[in-house]
């Protein structure tokens, strides 16, 4: 008890990558302490490892914008720094360069809400495969993302404007347990409140679910609002993910397990 064989979660790892994702977060909700620690410590380096494929930030248009100062970070904005350098001058003293802006080529930021439903099954793969996709947006969007949980209710694993390490938001979600009512409409209503928060210029809600609602709301309305939509579901459960994509424009793929969670991001991300 309370011990794991790392070498052997490796072995595990290339035989079955899927089955053990799954054990290994159905381990850090183990009942003995020491066990569910490690099993923690494991899965979000494990998690995080996995999540890191494709690029880490979306592309865009560049467009020239002043900037706090950095070394290499472009030719010095005179006009936004003239009160330090006045300053620097009149009190012969050294200039703080956070004081100071430069003028640089700067890509409009992407913003991203993950929609986790934990409605269902909330163990093994369901719970593995959300664990996997929280860390995979956190790695692409990491100064500007939140991840929701949401049956009934909407929980922030990670709200818009917090700050929070990788870590801990993978922990956050592998604490999950499924229960309850699915209320997708409610959710997208979530996101958008999460995403106005946010100044960049592309905004995506990622919507990892069935999509099978049980509570009454105009779901295809909500989305038709949001900027962008994707939809990952179950590759096995994915029948009324597509009919909402195709009633509202979203992009949609299925997953087929944990493993699979970072490069189904890619498919509907990468387009």
């Amino acid at each position: 008890m309370g011990e794991l064989d790392e070498e052997a979660l490796e072995s595990s790892m290339e035989d079955d990558p899927d089955d053990t994702l799954a054990l290994l977060a159905d381990l850090t909700g183990a009942t003995d302490q020491k066990l569910r620690d490690l099993a923690r410590r494991l899965a979000g380096r494990l998690f995080l490892d996995i999540a890191r494929r494709g690029p880490a930030r979306p592309r865009g248009v560049g467009q020239l914008r002043t900037q706090r100062y950095r070394p290499d970070g472009g030719d010095l904005d005179v006009d936004a720094s003239i009160d330090a350098l006045v300053a620097s001058r009149a009190g012969d003293v050294a200039i703080d360069p956070d004081d100071l802006r430069v003028r640089a080529w700067s890509t409009p930021g992407t913003a991203i809400c993950l929609l986790v439903d934990r409605s269902g099954s909330m163990t093994g793969r369901p719970l593995a495969t959300a664990a996997v996709a929280a860390a995979a947006v956190a790695w692409r969007a990491p100064d500007d993302y939140s991840v929701l949980s949401f049956g009934k209710d909407v929980i922030a694993a990670k709200s818009q404007d917090a700050v929070k390490s990788n870590e801990r938001v993978v922990d956050s979600v592998l604490a999950l347990r499924g229960f309850g009512t699915t209320d997708v409409a409610g959710a997208l209503t979530a996101a958008t409140d999460q995403l106005a928060r946010s100044r960049a210029g592309r905004k995506i809600v990622i919507l990892l679910s069935d999509c099978r609602a049980t509570v009454p709301g105009d779901i295809v309305a909500v989305a038709r609002q949001l900027d962008e939509l994707v939809i990952i579901a179950p590759e096995s459960d994915d029948v009324e993910a597509i009919d909402l994509a195709r009633e509202t424009g979203a992009r949609v793929t299925a997953v087929s397990g944990p493993s699979d969670s970072a490069a189904a991001l890619a498919r509907v991300l990468d387009t």
